[in-house]
């Protein structure tokens, strides 16, 4: 029961990702056969390869984070604060930072990541990132060998699902159903490419990546019935 769990144990997540290079004609000729090779079954014979390269973004074979966004509670008595943080620039000491967060902040095996698709693709992202840039990957993301109770991941999409593996909602629809505050901004995920690479504004880009940390949060709330976050509870640091 998701009641029973204590929100200062949570660290909500989000990240943005890119195509890992700009320019689709700066792939190696061999990266480009195999960029082909991977996305066929989706572009088919609608679009080339080079045309589909915007959306390199969401393989981590071809893509990279650009930005991690992380919130979590801290309830003492009646006050509840929302604190919210970002990691951002290079993606090696973006995911060096978030690695040491994991490893010295939320080790403990009561400790427990949440974030909306997280499980399909958050998590899997960060961690194949982890192993592409030489990075231990930590143990609260690092599901080998464990039993499926003794993985440390909550998915709002998941526990909407109710069982349902057919069933998809977006973060954005699912908070409009629930009644909160929609978490997007003036750009959705498909132009974070084009405002890293063109506009060159990772503010505007971690902007957006918190706004849905907070939503993430806010569902998780509404799922146990309890009073949403108000502007003054959630603090950036």
């Amino acid at each position: 029961m998701i009641e029973k769990i204590n929100l200062n144990n949570i660290l909500f997540l989000d990240i943005e990702t890119v195509p890992e290079v700009a320019d689709y004609n700066t792939l190696d000729d061999e990266m480009k056969g195999l960029w082909e090779q991977k996305t066929l079954y989706q572009r088919k014979d609608e679009f080339s390869g080079e045309e589909f390269y915007n959306r390199a973004g969401i393989w981590a074979e071809f893509g990279k984070i650009v930005c991690i966004s992380v919130g979590y509670f801290t309830i003492k008595g009646d006050i509840r604060n929302f604190r919210v943080t970002s990691f951002f620039g290079e993606e090696n000491k973006i995911l060096k930072d978030f690695n040491n967060l994991l490893n010295n902040h939320f080790n403990q095996p009561q400790h427990v990541l949440c974030g909306h698709n997280a499980k399909e693709f958050d998590i899997p992202f960060l961690a194949r990132r982890m192993i592409i840039n030489q990075i231990p990957i930590p143990d609260k993301l690092n599901l080998f060998g464990k039993k499926p109770w003794e993985i440390a991941h909550l998915d709002t999409l998941e526990l909407w699902k109710f069982g349902d593996y057919k069933h998809f909602t977006s973060l954005k629809l699912l908070c409009k159903v629930l009644g909160i505050p929609s978490p997007k901004g003036d750009i959705d995920g498909s132009q974070v490419g084009h405002v890293f690479y063109v506009d060159k504004d990772i503010d505007r880009i971690v902007t957006y990546c918190e706004k849905d940390t907070v939503a993430v949060a806010q569902i998780f709330l509404r799922l146990r019935r309890e009073d949403l976050l108000i502007e003054d509870e959630i603090i950036h640091v």
